[in-house]
């Protein structure tokens, strides 16, 4: 039987809590600003990717969700999956005996677990799910803030997903952007309790891409001038302080702030941007409101460019936070328990109990205060923590089947 060259592996989702916006080189992906984000568990968000090389395959082709989608009609696609080849093609020429993978067809099944293009980072996963399966595949030497760099010309944020824990894509200085690369800056053993719950607000694909978002902001926003020149370089080394100690309060204050100051210099951009919506902002008040209530700095809420939050709390605050909001927000009655909140660190005794109880007195006089917003108004909750980088999986986790074709297709 001919050995099958495949290569399947899993990425994370990152959330940034110094954000991204804005590139100083549109084609190379070069970002005006450095980022730090949090790598969140692949147990709960993350992006599976398989990819085959074979010599039959007679072009790259691409199935993402289980649609066949145009590798050709992407350039950062094309710009990632070439970069790969070259380096495999350098390891090829060392090597007579390597197979010339560099040269054969490739089809890429890719699925997430979690809704595409909704503000939960899907793009960063991706790309780092592809370039780590390119990278497994091809068995290629570099470290993993090498291959962040061939992340980076996918998706900017996607270099951040090929670290677990806390990682900082550094800006860099030069042209050809081979200073422009992620790092770790601690592990996910470093603050095991930090935990995080997304609140998917809305899973429809936003109105303005993070792309098309970005440029107009560099081009007229006249806030933008001064975050990329003082306010982010000031936050980036009181971020990092803060992880190394362990110092929520701190942690929490300058990502809230950096969220507050990405959004409104998308609305100083012009026309205005603007991504949050009345749900969004109403969870940003309970958040400050549940600080006032327990007397510090328990909670952080962060947004990118849609309108689901995420919140940031330790595990023996997360409790108070999950019944809070899971009360404010109900389950909509066409939407399963397991579905809205899966209880992964079983908060409830039962995922169907989620909302039903506030066992802090003072949570649930804030609870009584904030009232009860529409049911459906969060569409699920997502409770998980700080993960791990990519994992390559087993050949028994393919997506792709014998003849090299998606397992699971939608029509």
């Amino acid at each position: 039987m001919a050995k099958v060259f495949e290569a399947t592996v899993t990425a994370p989702v990152n959330i940034a809590v110094i954000k991204y916006w804005g590139k100083r080189d549109a084609a190379l992906i070069l970002p005006t600003n450095s980022s730090l984000s949090v790598t969140l568990s692949q147990d709960h968000l993350s992006t599976r990717t398989t990819i085959r090389a074979a010599p039959e395959f007679t072009g790259d082709r691409l199935w993402l969700n289980g649609v066949e989608e145009s590798i050709a009609a992407s350039k950062r696609l094309i710009n990632s999956i070439t970069t790969a080849r070259k380096l495999r093609a350098a390891l090829e020429q060392q090597d007579a005996d390597a197979a010339p993978l560099s040269t054969w067809g490739l089809h890429i099944c890719s699925e997430n677990n979690f809704p595409t293009a909704a503000g939960l980072a899907s793009s960063a996963s991706g790309y780092a799910a592809l370039v780590s399966a390119l990278g497994a595949l091809f068995e290629l030497p570099q470290s993993a803030s090498d291959l962040s760099r061939v992340a980076r010309v996918g998706s900017g944020s996607a270099c951040r997903s090929m670290f677990g824990g806390f990682v900082a894509w550094q800006a860099g200085i030069s042209d050809d952007g081979s200073d422009s690369q992620a790092v770790q800056v601690a592990d996910r053993q470093h603050w095991p309790e930090l935990q995080a719950l997304v609140l998917v607000v809305s899973d429809q694909k936003k109105t303005v891409s993070s792309t098309a978002g970005m440029q107009t902001t560099v081009d007229t926003s006249q806030l933008f001038a001064e975050r990329v020149r003082t306010v982010v370089p000031q936050r980036m080394e009181a971020m990092q302080k803060a992880i190394a100690e362990r110092d929520f309060a701190a942690f929490a204050e300058i990502t809230m702030r950096d969220s507050n100051q990405f959004h409104a210099v998308c609305l100083d951009t012009y026309p205005p941007i603007s991504y949050m919506n009345d749900t969004s902002r109403a969870i940003a008040g309970i958040v400050h409101a549940f600080n006032s209530a327990v007397g510090r700095v328990a909670a952080a809420y962060t947004y990118d460019a849609g309108p689901n939050a995420v919140i940031y709390a330790l595990k023996d605050d997360m409790r108070d936070i999950v019944e809070l909001f899971t009360h404010c927000f109900p389950r909509p009655d066409a939407v399963l328990p397991e579905t809205f909140y899966a209880n992964s660190f079983a908060v409830f005794d039962t995922p169907d109990a989620a909302g039903t109880r506030i066992t802090n007195p003072n949570v649930a006089q804030l609870a009584q205060t904030a009232g009860k917003f529409p049911a459906g108004s969060v569409r699920r909750f997502i409770h998980t923590e700080v993960g791990d980088g990519p994992r390559v999986l087993p050949a028994s986790q393919s997506l792709l089947d014998a003849a090299g074709m998606p397992k699971h297709v939608r029509e």
